[in-house]
């Protein structure tokens, strides 16, 4: 059994292949955590420490005793108003404006499968696979109930949280702060990881020791945003990629966060993940109930390479629920860099052509085929066909590119509007934007109100008069700005904290009526590149373009960020032109394909400019995806360098059963009398023997892995270098 209860001690164990997740009822009815880490059969209560320190508030429960706190005890949803001044998961006021929540246990449940949350994305798994603990925490006077969800998926060393908080009196009350999932650690030294960045350059990974007082991130922009990821690890010092103790957090979530890092004045750790409280304020009326959205947990012993794996094989098998999670995918030709908004009907056949002859799988019609689109300041919203610009209809457009052998896709972006479009000027209510006030721009569009049934409905019956004008094979679903000037015609007074959410859990009804509507389609997700690159977006969509930015030296900071949660299967990537429309940098074309191969693979420039030469690359390029495929979408990756290394970047991908193994290298920078590059192996297994293709020398595993290799040869700056290791006997 996964989860355990100790009825005698009243500690609750939940249990994974590796780890242990264990928490106790105290004497006084309050839940504490005890212990997160390698698994473990002994009861932790040991950890628990008390004295009388000063100015730490004492619960009129414990009487005359003073060295009971909870301003110093590891707490499993700490909660306003019990005495702990640190960062709390909850906060709520009742219609007196008093902010209090003195939780209490009352009840557990333990049941198998995993919980679901409706409306919400979240870990799936079938009945075998996992178990779901439920507490019940309670308030008496505050007359709230706090549904603490656990699911453990043992095989995949992964505990979810999700809480349900329900107002069990007759009055209103007001969440003001939810947060998912809390740790609490009574000691340890901890560098905080997070994942920092901004349009064309996502996911920058930070490490910053955690002193005393509080490191915090998060996203007001209504998206899990460019600017930070929804995604912490607090990791023990000198925690590496193959050593030591790392915690990971990730929110199942695509709007507004927060993550809170905290060291106390006794040396305590508090790691907090959920919704952020600016701009969020939510009223429960009697026996409403609300949400908050999942939080996924996972622990290494085993250093961050361990952490990544487990969180690749969570989103891989059970977050991701497109038919196209295991299958190959297509190697795409998208129009966007070869022609931007200046094409017709009869480019992209062209484009298919070329395509075809190459191996390119399928053509993706971007921006601009709709409306009178031909730059950013029109027809979003107006999702009809421009058949003048393409000359015929959408149908045969599909049907003469399906001629070429190669498969359609197009793009939409269907949560904005244009001012200049029918759709706003029969609606303009319909854009979020404050009465009398000029709304704030963001390319020149502004945002439908998601939150509103009726717009969805009428942007999702445009959505399919489209798609079901012939056999559309791909859609790339796009978002291109932050949401400001948030305001409802619905949701106003008190409710007007609801909004941003609101506005997100409509994106999702939309997107769940999609992958229903058309499960067939192969969805990747997008918002001006990497904006929303998500777990929350990934249970719709089992792939999501990675950046805006295709420079292939720029994508390598770029991967390896995205690579510390994400699979490699649901990173879009794509080889460009040179001189790079981001950096103006030029990169050998086997090097930007080398970069590309870490994720779905495709190319975004005009096949037609290319040279007979470069041409024949690009054939031997798709082969190689193909031939590759196994390993980078379904093996296990680890990376090779640090961010740090000035010198190269190198990542490998080893196959689940440790037949063979893919390395690739890329030279950053030159310098003058260079140094020979030696690079690291991982993963392979120690008593079986690998022959390397770089030099036919035949080695043990053990040895590759502990020796690593020196490359055969200086590269240059902007080169690449791609060798295998296989098993043999």
């Amino acid at each position: 059994m996964a989860i355990i209860y100790n009825p005698n001690k009243k500690i609750f164990n939940l249990h994974t292949v590796h780890t242990t997740y264990q928490m106790q009822v105290d004497p006084l009815g309050y839940l504490l955590h005890l212990y997160y880490g390698d698994k473990t059969n002994s009861p932790m209560d040991y950890v628990l420490t008390y004295a009388d320190r000063g100015f730490s508030g004492n619960p009129y429960a414990a009487g005359m005793d003073r060295t009971y706190s909870l301003d110093a005890l590891p707490q499993e949803y700490p909660s306003i108003g019990t005495g702990d001044y640190r960062n709390i998961a909850l906060n709520i006021k009742n219609e007196k404006g008093v902010e209090s929540a003195d939780l209490l246990f009352k009840s557990y449940e333990i049941r198998s499968g995993k919980y679901q949350l409706q409306g919400l994305p979240a870990v799936w798994a079938d009945k075998e696979e996992a178990q779901t603990l439920e507490i019940v925490l309670a308030d008496e006077n505050a007359q709230v109930e706090v549904h603490l969800l656990y699911g453990v998926l043992e095989e995949n060393d992964v505990i979810t949280r999700s809480v349900q908080i329900k107002n069990t009196g007759t009055g209103q009350i007001t969440i003001e702060k939810a947060a998912a999932a809390c740790l609490d650690f009574v000691q340890g030294d901890f560098d905080v990881l997070r994942f920092y960045g901004k349009h064309a350059m996502e996911r920058n990974l930070e490490r910053t020791p955690l002193g005393h007082g509080t490191i915090a991130f998060g996203s007001r922009r209504g998206t899990s945003s460019h600017q930070y990821n929804p995604a912490v690890i607090l990791a023990e010092k000198g925690t590496t990629e193959t050593a030591g103790s790392c915690y990971g957090m990730l929110f199942v979530y695509s709007g507004n966060f927060s993550c809170e890092a905290e060291k106390d004045q006794f040396n305590q750790t508090r790691l907090l993940l959920g919704l952020n409280e600016e701009l969020f304020s939510y009223p429960l009326a009697e026996g409403e109930t609300f949400t908050v959205p999942e939080v996924i947990l996972s622990y290494s012993a085993d250093g961050l390479s361990a952490l990544s794996q487990q969180y690749h094989n969570c989103i891989r098998n059970h977050v991701c629920r497109s038919k196209y999670v295991h299958m190959q995918r297509p190697v795409l030709i998208n129009s966007w860099e070869a022609a931007y908004f200046d094409f017709t009907g009869d480019t992209i056949v062209d484009l298919a052509k070329e395509a075809a002859s190459l191996g390119i799988d399928m053509v993706v019609m971007d921006d601009g085929w709709f409306g009178k689109r031909n730059d950013d300041n029109s027809s979003l919203g107006d999702w009809q066909v421009n058949e003048k610009k393409l000359g015929g209809s959408l149908a045969e457009l599909i049907t003469r590119v399906h001629n070429q052998g190669v498969k359609f896709g197009i793009w939409i972006e269907p949560e904005m509007v244009n001012e200049d479009s029918d759709l706003y000027r029969a609606h303009p209510d319909w854009a979020i934007q404050i009465p009398g006030k000029k709304p704030v721009r963001s390319r020149n569009q502004l945002l439908l109100d998601f939150s509103r049934k009726e717009v969805r409905d009428c942007v999702f019956e445009q959505i399919c008069a489209v798609l079901d004008q012939g056999k559309i094979d791909y859609v790339k679903w796009d978002m291109n700005r932050s949401i400001c000037d948030m305001y409802s015609h619905i949701y106003t007074g008190e409710q007007s904290g609801e909004c941003y959410h609101r506005y997100i859990l409509g994106v999702y009804d939309l997107l769940e009526r999609f992958v229903q509507r058309f499960p067939e389609i192969l969805l990747e997700g997008c918002s001006g590149g990497g904006g929303r690159f998500d777990a929350g977006m990934l249970y719709y969509s089992p792939q999501i373009w990675c950046s805006d930015n295709t420079d292939a030296m720029n994508r390598l900071d770029i991967q390896y960020g995205t690579s510390f949660f994400y699979p490699i299967s649901s990173v879009g990537a794509h080889v460009s032109a040179c001189p790079n429309h981001q950096t103006g940098r030029s990169v050998p074309l086997s090097t930007r394909a080398d970069v590309a191969l870490a994720g779905s693979f495709g190319y975004e420039l005009d096949l037609r400019l290319l040279s007979d030469e470069e041409k024949a690359q690009v054939k031997e390029q798709i082969k190689e995806f193909h031939d590759y495929y196994d390993l980078t979408h379904e093996g296990d990756y680890y990376r090779l360098t640090e961010r740090d290394n000035t010198s190269f970047t190198a990542w490998e991908f080893v196959a689940k059963n440790k037949e063979r193994a893919l390395v690739e290298v890329v030279k950053k920078d030159a310098w003058g009398n260079p140094l020979p590059v030696h690079v690291a192996i991982k993963g392979l297994e120690d008593n079986s023997m690998y022959v390397c293709s770089l030099n036919g020398i035949k080695r043990s595993g053990k040895t590759w892995n502990h020796a690593g290799i020196t490359l055969p040869k200086f590269l240059s700056a902007g080169e690449s270098m791609k060798f295998t290791f296989m098993k043999v006997e």
